[in-house]
């Protein structure tokens, strides 16, 4: 699998939430190729345990190095929590050292010391990336003054991915986990979206956050990272092809990965069937 022909940037994602990351990206730095992976048949990952979210997302991070990639970011919050660092350690020195696999959770720990005035951070996510604890321990690693408290929101998810984010019942549930994070820490004055799907809930969020409180977001910080790190390291970069492309792939079906990546992106998009394991 070793090979130095440029090739896309890999963006790897259980569903469609990952596309928000892909969108961040691609605002900033659209002069690279792009190859998005959405395993949607067997999502969502969150649920799920921590051998099986390796073995899934070690299963796309393979396919994509087949497909031409040298750098994959795991677009989603759950396989970046369960996932990066075995791949990192075990299975790049064995499939290719000169590879790069990177997550979205750094990205955010990193800039969380400049956005809270307070040092009490909320985290909203999935249930597996509030157990992992994988916010609370990269954060802690960065900055140890910072307070990091956690809520798992199992709804949210499927409100979005169902096209009921704008939906009055949607109010119920972003309602009652906002309000439940701030009960448990009313010392919080800035929250992370830890799922990519979460910012397409904002409006709902917006409403019923506390004044005074701000919401992260994750995509404009893994672009800026992103961009970082290529500078960083030319020889990556290098390895990037550069042709303003992207090109898309889901294990499920690809009609209905259009009209759902339609609901992240707002453009139309063509999407190729594959399948993993």
């Amino acid at each position: 699998m070793r090979s130095s022909k440029p090739g896309p940037i890999g963006i790897f994602d259980s569903g469609y939430g990952g596309l928000t990351i892909l969108h961040g990206i691609r605002q900033l730095l659209p002069q690279y190729d792009y190859l998005y992976l959405g395993d949607n048949a067997r999502a969502p990952y969150g649920p799920r345990s921590f051998d099986v979210v390796y073995e899934f997302t070690r299963q796309a991070v393979t396919r994509l190095f087949e497909l031409g990639c040298h750098l994959v970011i795991l677009g989603c919050n759950t396989a970046s929590a369960k996932a990066l660092r075995t791949i990192q350690q075990h299975d790049l020195p064995q499939i290719d050292p000169a590879r790069r696999v990177l997550g979205i959770i750094r990205p955010t720990a990193e800039v969380i010391g400049s956005l809270t005035t307070s040092r009490h951070v909320g985290v909203l996510a999935t249930e597996g990336t509030i157990k992992s604890e994988s916010y609370s321990l990269e954060i802690r690693k960065l900055h140890p003054d910072i307070q990091v408290t956690g809520v798992a929101c199992p709804f949210w998810v499927p409100l979005v991915e169902y096209n009921e984010a704008d939906s009055p019942g949607a109010d119920y549930f972003v309602k009652k986990r906002i309000d439940e994070l701030m009960r448990q820490d009313p010392a919080i004055d800035a929250i992370i979206l830890g799922c990519t799907h979460y910012p397409l809930l904002m409006p709902k969020i917006l409403k019923y956050l506390p004044a005074g409180v701000r919401i992260i977001p994750q995509g404009e910080y893994v672009a800026d990272s992103l961009a970082n790190y290529l500078t960083r390291h030319p020889q990556i970069e290098q390895r990037c092809s550069q042709g303003g492309t992207t090109r898309y792939l889901t294990t499920e079906s690809p009609t209905k990965f259009k009209e759902s990546a339609q609901l992240f992106l707002h453009e139309p998009v063509e999407v190729e069937s594959i399948t993993l394991g």
